[in-house]
Formats: C-alpha cells, sequence, structure tokens
C-alpha cells in the first residue's frame, strides 16, 4: 500500500516589494547607526540572492513600532485567510472535495494561536466533524517534510484515507525594530511570507508521486543554532553563522546511508527538492551536489521569488517540480532543516 502525493498549492498574502524597493526602509529604521554599520546592512541585503519577498503588513507596518500582541492579531488574521486559500486550491487541483478529507496537519513557528489555524479551516471549509487533527508547532524550516511524515504515517496505517499539510508563516510579523543583531538582520534579508498545502493520499485510485521513505536526523548539542527566543517584544530570531558549516559537515551522513538503505545512489536521483535556507546554505548544497552532477535549481528560483518562508518554502519546490510533470519512474529527494538542530528527508518516486 503505498501513499501518494496528490496536489501541491501555493498562496501569497497581498504585500510585496522588491528588494530594492525595501532599501529606503532600511535608512529609516537604521537613522541611528553609523554609516558603515547601514552600508553592511544594505550589502547583506542586495546580496541575499531574495530578488522579491511577499508579506502579510505593509513595509510600513514591518518596520514600525507595532507591539507584540499587534503584530500576532495581524499574523492570526491573514494567517486563516492564506491557509484556506491554498487549501481550497489544493481541494480544486486534486478534484476533492473538503469532505473528503480524513486528516489536516496544520504547520506554523511564526506567531501564536490557539486554537490552532486546524480549528478555524474546518470551520470555514465545513471539513468533517470527525477528521483528525494535529497542529505542529515549534518545528521551524523543517515542519513542511516533518507535517508530510507524520501524514504518510496516518494514511499508512489507515488505507484508503486523505490528508491535508497546511504550512503557513509569517517571518516579517517576528521582525523585531530595536533589534540590530546580524541574527535579526539577516532573516530580515532572507525570509518572507507565504503558505502552502500538499495533498497527500492513501487511496489507490489517487495518483501522483509515492513517498518510498522518510526519516528524520537529529544534531547532537546543537539545540542553541536556530530558533526563536520569546521576549517581551515577540519572537526573536536565533541564527548561529555556523549553520552553513554544520550542515556541510554532516551532509553526507544525511544523504548517502538514506539511499543507501532503499536501494539508491545520488546518481538515482533526477530531483533534489531542497529547502532554500539562504544563499549560503544554498552554496555549500550546490557545491557538494554539484561535485555529484546534481543542480539544485527549482531551490535557487524559489529563494529568488519568495525568500524563506520557513516551512512552506519546500511545498513551493515540490509544486515546481510537479508542475514539470516528472516521468515514471523518476525520484525526488526532499530536504530540510529545523531548530533541534534536524534534518528531515524523504524519497518520493513518480
Amino acid at each position: 500500500m503505498s501513499v501518494t502525493v496528490k496536489a501541491v498549492s501555493k498562496a501569497l498574502p497581498e504585500f510585496w516589494r522588491s528588494t530594492a524597493d525595501i532599501l529606503p526602509f532600511l535608512d529609516i529604521w537604521l537613522k541611528d547607526q553609523d554609516d558603515r554599520f547601514i552600508r553592511k546592512v544594505k550589502k547583506i541585503f542586495e546580496s541575499a540572492a531574495v530578488d522579491k519577498r511577499y508579506s502579510i503588513m505593509s513595509p510600513e507596518e514591518v518596520f514600525s513600532d507595532l507591539s507584540f500582541e499587534e503584530r500576532n492579531n495581524i499574523y492570526v488574521s491573514e494567517g486563516i485567510k492564506l491557509g484556506a486559500k491554498c487549501l481550497e486550491t489544493a481541494l480544486e487541483k486534486a478534484n476533492w472535495q473538503a469532505q473528503d478529507l480524513d486528516y489536516i496537519i496544520t504547520v506554523s513557528c511564526t506567531g501564536i494561536m490557539i486554537p490552532s489555524l486546524d480549528a478555524y479551516l474546518i470551520n470555514q471549509l465545513k471539513l468533517r466533524q470527525d477528521i483528525v487533527r494535529l497542529p505542529v508547532t515549534e518545528m521551524g524550516c523543517a515542519a513542511g517534510v516533518s507535517g508530510m511524515i507524520y501524514a504518510k504515517n496516518f494514511l499508512k496505517a489507515n488505507p484508503g484515507k486523505r490528508a491535508a499539510v497546511i504550512a503557513v508563516e509569517s517571518p516579517t510579523a517576528t521582525f523585531q525594530l530595536n533589534d540590530f543583531s546580524m541574527a535579526n538582520i539577516v532573516s530580515a534579508a532572507i525570509f518572507g511570507d507565504g503558505a502552502a498545502c500538499v495533498l497527500l493520499s492513501s487511496d489507490q485510485a489517487d495518483t501522483g508521486p509515492a513517498l518510498l521513505d522518510e526519516e528524520m536526523y537529529h544534531f547532537y548539542d546543537a539545540e542553541e543554532m536556530m530558533g526563536f527566543k520569546l521576549t517581551n517584544t515577540g519572537l526573536q530570531m536565533v541564527l548561529d553563522v555556523a549553520v552553513p558549516e554544520t550542515i556541510a559537515n554532516h551532509f553526507p551522513a544525511i544523504i548517502h546511508p538514506f539511499l543507501t538503505k532503499n536501494g539508491f545512489e545520488i546518481n538515482d536521483i533526477d530531483h533534489l527538492i531542497f529547502h532554500p535556507g539562504g544563499k549560503k546554505i544554498i552554496q555549500i548544497v550546490e557545491e557538494l551536489f554539484g561535485q555529484l552532477g546534481k543542480n539544485i535549481n527549482e531551490t535557487k528560483e524559489v529563494l529568488r521569488l519568495y525568500g524563506n518562508m520557513s516551512s512552506a518554502t519546500v511545498l513551493y519546490v515540490l509544486e515546481q517540480i510537479m508542475d514539470k510533470k516528472p516521468l515514471p519512474g523518476e525520484k525526488g529527494l526532499m530536504l530540510s532543516f529545523g531548530p533541534g538542530f534536524s534534518a528531515q528527508r524523504i524519497l518520493l518516486q513518480w
């Protein structure tokens, strides 16, 4: 019994700006900083490999003194809209009805919502009253793949069922106006807002790439490398400069044993569906895979067009791959990294 990906969709907020359009806002934000520091910050934005990004707030609101409560209220109201929109679009793509869903997983780490997003979606789309729901928080950028793993395990144990994984993220809602640390600056330079939905099924009538296998890989003693610190002004980014190097050092152990277990080598993989964590991580991954004759062009393109949208971003890459209609038998490797520190992997076959 196989579990397949039936459809993937995305939803974007109404506000967007090119990186060039954001630079004037940096002058206002950094007006009390010295010129050398301002030039350095602008250089980080200009060289982040992000051409534009979307936001649930206007730039004026992002670079304002909105309180934690005000920002989180926008995260809640806009998050519900985005979650509903991408779920509805995915259902249309799959030609499913809302009542066809047996399991709903919502993932997010950039705000606080109780009840969680899935409760609102159940009411708004009139999902079944007996639907099984699972909100996944605090897993950061890895949660999109994590949600798919949890959905697969549920569907494998329950043949003939259907699941939705919805990722809604607003890193701009976590922007800290009075934090001039490199973590906050780099976060502002690479992150954007967005939502995505992936539908999965264990109904043998549903076609799509099959999830052959999945695994999580946990880095020891790396809890402080990535995440958020809850402060009086909101969620403050924690991002260690050693993250790219740490990933590079563990990369062989993350990739090769997982493939070997399934009887494959990297040469057997046709599509690399990697989370675009940022320019430095992409450069390291590209260098490692370039030596093996592979590319991560879709990953780079998603970063360029949208920025890093935390857990939703890898699903944008998956959508790009699926839109290209891979041939039967082709294989894909999904990979994302998140707080913990951890790596999540899924092996797909069309």
